[in-house]
């Protein structure tokens, strides 16, 4: 085995890891929305502010290591942010709501 298919392996390891954290967190993001009328939890958004910024230094570490490509690391986590910020935003609805 040379050295850069030994690069490659890793490299395609990184990444498969990064993307099973990343399907966890989506995962919570979605538990969360199903969840959204019958609940609120600070602490469930809490938790997930947790794996976020656990999951950006991850992915800060994999490029840095020359793991992974900064723009595919980019990538991953702006595709979460995205979908936090979405539940967020459901979230500040649904407390108006309540308040109104």
């Amino acid at each position: 085995m040379t050295s850069s298919d030994l690069q490659e392996q890793l490299n395609l390891k990184a990444i498969n890891l990064l993307q099973e954290d990343a399907d966890k967190i989506q995962k919570l993001i979605e538990v969360q929305m199903e969840n959204l009328a019958t609940r609120y939890c600070p602490l469930y958004e809490e938790v997930l502010d947790t794996q976020m910024y656990g999951f950006s230094k991850e992915i800060d570490f994999a490029v840095r290591a020359g793991l992974l490509p900064e723009p595919t690391g980019k990538q991953m986590l702006s595709e979460l942010e995205r979908n936090l910020a979405v539940l967020y935003e459901a979230l500040n609805k649904k407390a108006k709501e309540r308040e109104v």
